[in-house]
């Protein structure tokens, strides 16, 4: 997998379609050189967790919009357009496969009643109406940019993460010592349900689809994803190692490029494990709310460089600067940022865009 730099630039207030949570606001020109539109703002709010269920909104509206915001932002390095599809929540495979999909209070949560763990079976049903939405924005996007514009893959989430959804966290803790054979059933179950999803947008998206990408923003031209298992910051590492990494050595064994997203300190404790795993491409570091920020964990990086893993660091210019020197090189780190200004911009390019 090549780790590029990856800049962009063209937003005076609000963000970028990429990055977890999705949008955070409506789209301006920038006031110091971002991309002028030359049209009218449209009436459709940009696609974000606060609006996705607007199903009675058209298709071609909602990628309008989108369309309209792309076109506000100016990409530099290697930046490129691309909509992620979070905006339907992180973990939505669980509404794929029947829980609630509830943004009452702006951002996406999923319910379920929990149920007994032998009564409980999973299996994805492309009829599902939020897997028909996002097959029907696809179609949309596809016609209207033509492969101009990158779609990629919703947030599925974790196996675990999935199964808390419809158990409960605490009960599904408590699973795990008392129903450990039910919770191997229904991760198989799950996983299975997830590589079928998968499979399916893929088939909507490619051959029209320049590529692959997710929320990550990073850019594939094969199968790839961001894995995740949060549910992991609540286990040790032996219940990881029963639990978790068989999924996830699966899923580097489906995938050509995996990539794990490592969320909280809690987490730290499955990194050795994690760093065993052939075919995992690379790590994402986030050291968690109330943590100290990416860069005053160099000890980190220089674990998963050590071990032959490429580095995906998310932050600020300031940020991702100390962390690249920390490193003493920018080799093997995909790093993705915005500028505040051009000049920024172009300084952090040349100095580390080489």
């Amino acid at each position: 997998m090549p780790f590029i730099p990856r800049i962009g630039t063209g937003f005076a207030g609000g963000t970028t379609p990429g990055g977890k949570g999705g949008w955070k606001g409506r789209c301006a020109p920038s006031p110091w050189g971002g991309r002028d539109p030359g049209r009218p703002e449209p009436p459709v709010a940009p696609l974000s967790q606060a609006n996705c269920h607007r199903l009675d909104l058209p298709a071609e509206s909602v990628i309008d919009a989108l369309d309209y915001a792309l076109s506000c932002q100016e990409y530099l390095g290697d930046s490129f357009p691309f909509v992620n599809f979070d905006a339907f929540g992180p973990g939505v495979l669980a509404a794929f496969l029947g829980a609630e999909l509830s943004n009452r209070t702006g951002s996406v949560w999923f319910h379920a009643d929990p149920r007994p763990l032998q009564e409980l079976r999973f299996a994805f049903d492309e009829n599902n109406p939020w897997f028909g939405r996002i097959v029907e924005l696809y179609r949309a996007g596809l016609r209207r940019w033509q492969g101009q514009v990158l779609l990629g893959t919703p947030d599925l989430g974790g196996v675990l993460d999935v199964l808390a959804t419809f158990r409960g966290t605490e009960n599904l803790l408590l699973d795990l010592y008392d129903e450990p054979e039910q919770v191997l059933r229904l991760s198989g179950e799950l996983q299975a349900a997830w590589h079928a999803c998968f499979n399916a947008l893929q088939r909507q998206l490619q051959p029209l689809n320049p590529g692959y990408t997710d929320w990550s923003g990073i850019y594939a031209s094969t199968p790839s994803y961001i894995l995740q298992c949060d549910f992991s910051y609540m286990i040790g590492p032996e219940m990881f190692a029963r639990f978790v990494l068989p999924t996830l050595r699966e899923d580097c064994r489906l995938l050509s490029r995996a990539i794990y997203h490592l969320d909280g300190q809690g987490q730290l404790a499955h990194l050795p494990a994690l760093l065993e795993l052939p075919g995992l491409a690379a790590v994402q570091w986030v050291p968690g709310d109330g943590a100290p920020p990416p860069e005053a964990w160099p000890q980190v990086y220089q674990a998963i460089q050590a071990a032959g893993k490429g580095l995906y660091v998310l932050g600020g210019l300031d940020s991702v600067s100390q962390v690249i020197q920390a490193l003493g090189s920018a080799r093997g780190v995909f790093f993705r940022t915005q500028a505040a200004t051009r000049r920024e911009a172009e300084d952090f390019l040349r100095r580390w865009g080489s």
